[in-house]
């Protein structure tokens, strides 16, 4: 048994359950800006926040898999990029592509907000862009959920198979 594969796949699942909450919480925000235009600003940072979080929990996820699975974490100054075409890269002997190439795409959008959201004022934020990544947002935590929950399948059985 391999019990770190395990505890891989617990981690994943654990850390989907609270991004399902981060994502109502991206919705519900939004659906309050769109009621309250008068204190819209203070309902875009909340969004803007949790459209981070959204992110950063992900990428959670993926350096426990770099870590845990392959052992190969990027180190380098464009490491956040170059986490995420990891996880769409397959480790021969090691482990299949975590996320898809349709995943990947669609999480890179999140990446580059989430990088706004560290170095710019909030009153900076574009407020289209915001509502385009909330539209978006619940389609991409679905097909990254699918992806992810294909990949602790795996794990799980790769662990019990040893």
């Amino acid at each position: 048994m391999i019990e770190r594969y395990a505890l891989v796949s617990g981690r994943a699942r654990q850390e989907l359950e609270n991004l399902e909450h981060v994502v109502s919480r991206v919705e519900g925000a939004m659906a309050a800006a769109r009621k309250r235009p008068e204190d819209q600003d203070f309902y875009l940072d909340s969004v803007a926040l949790n459209l981070h979080d959204f992110y950063a929990g992900l990428e959670r996820i993926f350096r426990y898999i770099a870590s845990h699975v392959e052992r190969s974490v990027p180190t380098d100054g464009e490491w956040h990029r170059e986490l995420l075409r990891q996880m769409n890269v397959e480790a021969p002997g090691v482990r299949p592509a975590v996320l898809s190439e349709e995943s990947v795409q669609a999480l890179d959008e999140y990446l580059r907000f989430r990088h706004v959201v560290r170095n710019v004022y909030t009153f900076n934020f574009d407020p289209e862009r915001i509502e385009r990544l909330v539209g978006r947002i619940r389609p991409c935590f679905e097909q990254v959920r699918s992806d992810l929950l294909t990949f602790a399948n795996f794990l799980e059985q790769v662990a019990v198979g040893d």
